[in-house]
């Protein structure tokens, strides 16, 4: 964008829209035009203002649309409306929708040149309050530790994408840390000082998942008692995490696409639409691409949430970063314990490091946590370790035929091993795991384990 401030002027009266542009232009402002709110909407769908100038009554959409539209796509940019049909009732209701100022026609020229003056620099002051919690949420956004070479380019790539405000899908094994990639970006944008909300879509079926993300009015079912705003709605202004976006359903995933496609949506039961400015950011532990070509995902929808790509790598192309990650877990397990323990031992390092971790981060993470609970030494030694990781029984049981096991057979493996550590307590396996119940069901049905 240019230096100089950008201003859309939109009057469907010509010689007031074309004296407007002639003072403002003149004055060193970038001045743009149009004749109507439905050709302004076009403009606002591909450009972004610093102001927009817009009369309230004109034919199609009107100042109100145009406000609304502008707030949705950018909420940075100021509004200022100008009309001849002045009423208290529109004032209100303009300032109530976010417009800057309400000038009523005819106005002096004067007039105009100060509440432009104001709104640029009640823009200016918002932009430096969002670049001051923008360096503040950096220096306390979510630790994404690591140094390895794949951790820098993922470091490198979230900071790049992080202000654009484009639609984002985190690829990654699960426990590779896809939330705190999503929280990192969410901190790191210009929605930091609004909500991050997050929802495991395969955990529901698909009314309930519904009522999650859409809300519902009252009465709108047995049990309704009152208006219940859904995810959507609740993240205004910030962003919503979508993990296992893969598990949805197809007639959900229809819905979500009339969202992005309108930024609007229907509460369950209701008769009107709510504008929504929400961030969305989704996860998957498949490919989308392979989804899509096997038809259990939408391709409309993939382009849609697809904007970007973040690729988070497993421990296992990144185990130099595991000596960081484990003492940064001692750290977190040991104080809440009473427990002053200053690292591994070298056989613990080693075999960690020799480990593949199927279960990536999250399977460290709750091997650190139980080694603390029972060691008695200064240092974590390799008895602390879980007997079937000081083995590699299951994952080396590829090694006897040889080659190596495939993802899934890992996966399977590990899942068999949780469960025989939780004694086939399905919550505390889901627990150790880092999944609901619900898709730890799912994946035993996909890999045919029954009960232990």
């Amino acid at each position: 964008m240019s230096d100089k401030p950008s201003v859309l002027i939109i009057d469907d009266e010509r010689i007031s829209r074309e004296n407007l542009d002639y003072v403002l232009a003149k004055e060193g402002y970038k001045t743009r035009c149009a004749e109507s709110g439905t050709l302004a909407l076009d403009i606002l769908a591909h450009e972004t203002f610093d102001i927009v100038i817009t009369d309230l009554r004109m034919d199609g959409h009107d100042g109100f649309a145009v406000l609304d539209r502008v707030k949705a796509l950018s909420p940075m940019t100021e509004v200022i409306i100008i009309t001849g049909y002045a009423t208290v009732a529109n004032a209100v209701d303009a300032m109530r929708k976010g417009a800057y100022s309400y000038v009523a026609k005819p106005f002096r020229i004067d007039e105009v040149r100060v509440v432009l003056s104001q709104a640029l620099e009640k823009q200016m002051l918002k932009k430096e309050v969002t670049e001051l919690k923008r360096e503040a949420n950096l220096r306390e956004a979510p630790l994404l530790i690591g140094n390895s070479p794949k951790m820098a380019l993922l470091k490198t790539t979230i900071r790049q994408i992080a202000t654009t405000d484009c639609n984002v899908v985190v690829l990654g094994e699960t426990g590779t840390g896809k939330e705190l990639v999503a929280r990192t970006l969410h901190r790191m944008s210009d929605r930091a000082a609004k909500r991050f909300l997050a929802f495991n879509c395969g955990a529901l079926d698909e009314n309930l998942l519904a009522n999650e993300l859409f809300g519902h009015e009252k009465e709108a079912f047995t049990g309704a008692g009152g208006l219940k705003k859904g995810l959507l709605e609740s993240a205004d202004g910030g962003s919503l995490f979508l993990d296992e976006i893969a598990d949805m359903p197809m007639s959900m995933q229809i819905k979500l696409l009339r969202v992005l496609q309108e930024r609007s949506i229907m509460r369950v039961g209701g008769t009107h639409e709510v504008s929504i400015d929400a961030r969305i950011i989704s996860a998957a532990n498949r490919d989308l691409k392979q989804e899509v070509e096997v038809g259990t995902f939408r391709q409309d929808l993939f382009f849609r949430l697809n904007v970007i790509t973040v690729h988070v790598p497993p421990l296992r192309e990144r185990k130099e970063d595991i000596p960081l990650l484990c003492s940064h877990f001692i750290n977190r397990f040991s104080t809440p314990q009473g427990k002053a323990i200053t690292g591994l031992s070298s056989e613990a390092l080693e075999i960690l490091t020799e480990y593949s971790f199927p279960g990536n981060i999250r399977e460290l993470e709750n091997i650190i946590e139980r080694a603390v609970a029972l060691t008695t030494s200064a240092e974590i030694q390799s008895r602390d370790l879980p007997k079937d990781l000081r083995s590699f029984d299951f994952v080396r049981r590829g090694d006897q035929r040889g080659e190596l096991m495939t993802l899934a057979e890992n996966e399977k493996e590990y899942i068999l091993w949780v469960l025989r550590q939780a004694s086939d307590n399905k919550t505390r396996a889901a627990e150790i795991l880092g999944i609901d119940r619900v898709s730890l069901w799912r994946k035993m049905r996909r890999y045919e384990i029954d009960a232990i």
